[in-house]
C-alpha cells in the first residue's frame, strides 16, 4: 500500500466484518488458521447483512485469506451491489491457536480461561500466537490502510479475535480487549479516518434481527 496525500481533507470509512457462522463456531471450538467454510446459517446472515448494506459504495475490499472471512466478504459485496475484487492479506488471519485448533479452550484449564478473562496476560497457545502478536499484525494493516488518506470506503473481511485486535487501540479502554464478548458473526465495526488517523465510530453493529445473535464464546 502507498500513502496518498491528494485527498487529505476527505474522510475514509472502513467497515470491518466478522465472518458468518461455521460448524466449528456452532460447536464452540477454536478454529484459528483451520480453513472451514460458512455453514447455512453463516451464509444466510451474510446475505441479510449484504442486502442491508445496499447503498454503501465500496471502493476496495481486503480480507483474511481464510475461506470463512473471504466467503463472507464475497457474499456481502454481491448482495450490496459492489462488483469489486477482494485482495487477501495474511496479516488479517485469525489468531493461531496452535495445538488447540479444533479443540475447546476449556481443555487448557485455568491457563486457557485467561484468553478471555485477561488476554494480555495470557502467554499464548503452544505453537501458536499471543494476543499481542495478533494486535501487532492487524494494527499494522489498519495503520497502513489509514495512511492512504484517500477518502475511499473499504470493506474488511475479518475474524473475532483479529477484529478486536485491529481496533484495540481505538477502544476507550484498550485493556478491555473483548468488550464483554467476541464480535458476533457478521457484526460490523466501523472506523472513520481523517488525516490518516483512525477513529472508532460504531462497534459490533448487526444488520439482522438481534434475536438471531448467538454468543458461542461467553467470557
Amino acid at each position: 500500500m502507498e500513502r496518498n496525500t491528494d485527498h487529505a481533507g476527505k474522510q475514509m470509512k472502513i467497515y470491518i466484518i466478522r465472518h458468518g457462522e461455521t460448524d466449528m463456531n456452532a460447536r464452540a471450538v477454536m478454529q484459528g488458521w483451520m480453513d472451514e467454510p460458512l455453514n447455512t446459517s453463516g451464509r444466510d446472515l451474510a446475505v441479510i447483512t449484504g442486502r442491508a448494506m445496499r447503498g454503501i459504495h465500496f471502493d476496495g475490499c481486503f480480507s483474511s485469506p481464510l475461506v470463512r472471512a473471504k466467503e463472507t466478504a464475497e457474499i456481502v459485496l454481491r448482495e450490496s451491489g459492489n462488483d469489486i475484487p477482494i485482495v487477501t492479506d495474511d496479516r488479517l488471519r485469525e489468531i493461531s491457536f496452535g495445538v488447540m485448533e479444533g479443540r475447546k479452550l476449556e481443555e487448557m484449564g485455568e491457563a486457557g480461561l485467561l484468553f478471555f478473562t485477561d488476554p494480555f496476560r495470557f502467554e499464548g497457545f503452544p505453537n501458536g500466537e499471543t494476543v499481542r502478536d495478533i494486535c501487532r499484525r492487524n494494527q499494522d494493516f489498519l495503520m497502513e490502510l489509514s495512511a492512504r488518506n484517500d477518502g475511499k470506503t473499504y470493506l474488511i473481511g475479518s475474524h473475532g479475535c483479529a477484529l478486536r485486535a485491529m481496533v484495540n487501540s481505538l477502544y476507550p479502554d484498550p485493556s478491555d480487549f473483548w468488550r464483554g464478548h467476541a464480535p458476533y458473526n457478521c457484526s460490523v465495526t466501523i472506523v472513520e479516518v481523517r488525516g490518516g488517523v483512525p477513529q472508532l465510530v460504531e462497534e459490533d453493529k448487526v444488520f439482522y434481527d438481534p434475536d438471531l445473535i448467538v454468543d458461542h464464546y461467553r467470557r
